[in-house]
């Protein structure tokens, strides 16, 4: 029963009028309909006054809504702190996957890191050509890493086949010594 419907109940039953029991609370015959109405409802000194008229207490008056909404606060609280708990456990959860991954990951990168293969030794690819010109013959060797010899040759051949070499692309260099001998009227194979 709600409190409204409970003034209504013990008026009619102490047989006042809505505009005598306002009299006795000090308010209008309206705040009386209200508070019976559901509308509004009677603050702690009218509630007091209340339950001197009626001669109950104000818990009974109330008819324990108190209590009521008390234990159903105390019940949504349990609900709420019972939702808070599981979220929580579903982050702590997230949490420790996300860590242990990490340190999977760590401890991979760690082993990658730390077990590198064997560097292979650095091959170098070597081109070889082995050319004549006015009988002389000429032993040429190149190499991607960017060495250069070449036994027999002065200071001006020397310097005139490295200006055509590309030690990135060694065919095009060793065609570039063929027929720079060969313009000469030399021959040259490798």
């Amino acid at each position: 029963m709600s409190l409204g419907e409970k003034i209504l109940q013990l008026r009619k039953q102490k047989g006042f009028s809505q505009e005598q029991l306002g009299e006795l609370v000090n308010v209008t015959r309206q705040t009386i309909s209200n508070w019976e109405l559901g509308d509004t409802a009677p603050n702690p000194e009218q509630l007091k006054t209340l339950s001197k008229i009626f001669q109950i207490s104000i818990d009974e008056l109330l008819d324990n809504e108190t209590e009521t909404v008390l234990m159903q606060k105390v019940s949504n609280t349990e609900k709420l702190a019972g939702i808070i708990i599981k979220i929580l456990k579903v982050v702590g959860v997230i949490l420790i996957v996300y860590l242990v991954i990490c340190l999977i990951l760590a401890i991979i990168g760690v082993i990658m890191y730390t077990h590198k293969p064997k560097a292979t030794t650095d091959v170098s690819v070597e081109a070889v050509t082995v050319c004549e010109l006015d009988d002389i013959t000429y032993q040429i060797q190149l190499s991607d890493d960017g060495s250069f010899s070449c036994d027999r040759c002065n200071d001006d051949l020397n310097r005139q086949l490295q200006e055509g070499i590309d030690f990135n692309h060694l065919d095009k260099s060793v065609d570039y010594i063929e027929n720079y001998f060969s313009s000469r009227g030399g021959t040259c194979h490798s």
